[in-house]
């Protein structure tokens, strides 16, 4: 069975851990309705995308 010769350092287990982490999400304004909308996406709010209507949503 592997067993660790030593103990890992601190800054070791920090390095290897340094990739897991969680990353925010970017989020920006819809031009149309103000609604939080990931960017390059159609608003789900609204249906909008680039400042034309892409669908319509069902809530309306």
């Amino acid at each position: 069975m592997a067993v660790p010769k030593r103990k890992v350092s601190p800054h070791r287990r920090g390095n290897r851990r340094s990739h897991d982490a969680l990353k925010v999400d970017a989020f920006q304004e819809c031009s149309n309705c103000g609604e939080l909308k990931r960017p390059h996406n159609l608003c789900s709010a609204c249906g909008f995308y680039n400042g034309r209507e892409v669908i319509v949503p069902k809530g309306i």
